[in-house]
């Protein structure tokens, strides 16, 4: 039986944290009988709505910080043996293309093959995706109808989609990326997938023991 919980995952591509987050969902899932559901946000527009930055911004000049959260990371990739990620060096991207594109692909049926496209032009051989021509010819390479989604991503649904998920996100508390609900819960961060998982459990036997 599909459990009636909820669960969230708001992403921006631009965030290589969603990415990272992201690889361990799959075991989440697995454990847990619960799917995620993948929501396209836009983390410029999460950022200017609660007067946020970037990580990189924010920690610039701090002394320790920085490098005690690299450490962190470190850490995450190894405990999930991810091996494919690689820092973008062309990092701060402006996601609105990449971001509209992913609501395209939802509408369009497309939206699993576009995502593991776009994260792979992003995080694994990473490329200056909010230039036009990189990015046609990044995903028309890897197999996507490009044109057809970007033409789809200029319409007036796709672009109210974006908004209306990015000011419900706020609307719940999100100030980042990755955010995940599960239910009404908030966890932000890929270092609370484990207290993510323990509220699936948790909201799961709850919501068995009521319908029971």
């Amino acid at each position: 039986m599909v459990s009636p919980l909820k669960v969230e995952f708001q992403f921006d591509f631009g965030s290589p944290n969603a990415y990272l987050a992201e690889l361990a969902l799959p075991a989440i899932e697995r454990r847990t009988g619960v799917k995620f559901e993948y929501v396209p946000v836009l983390l410029g527009g999460i950022y200017k709505a609660t007067n946020n930055m970037s990580p990189a911004e924010s920690l610039r000049g701090i002394k320790n910080k920085p490098e005690y959260q690299a450490l962190e990371t470190q850490r995450f990739i190894r405990r999930h043996n991810i091996t494919k990620f690689r820092s973008n060096p062309f990092f701060p991207v402006n996601t609105l293309m990449l971001m509209r594109g992913a609501v395209a692909a939802q509408f369009e049926g497309l939206f699993e093959p576009y995502f593991r496209v776009a994260y792979h032009h992003m995080w694994e051989e990473p490329k200056k995706m909010d230039d036009v021509t990189v990015f046609k010819s990044a995903f028309t390479a890897s197999g996507i109808d490009i044109e057809r989604l970007m033409a789809r991503a200029q319409q007036d649904d796709v672009k109210k989609r974006l908004l209306d998920v990015t000011n419900d996100a706020v609307s719940r508390g999100a100030f980042g990326s990755p955010t995940f609900f599960v239910g009404k819960e908030m966890f932000f961060g890929k270092d609370q997938l484990r207290d993510v998982e323990e509220s699936i459990v948790e909201q799961t036997r709850h919501l068995a023991a009521r319908t029971a």
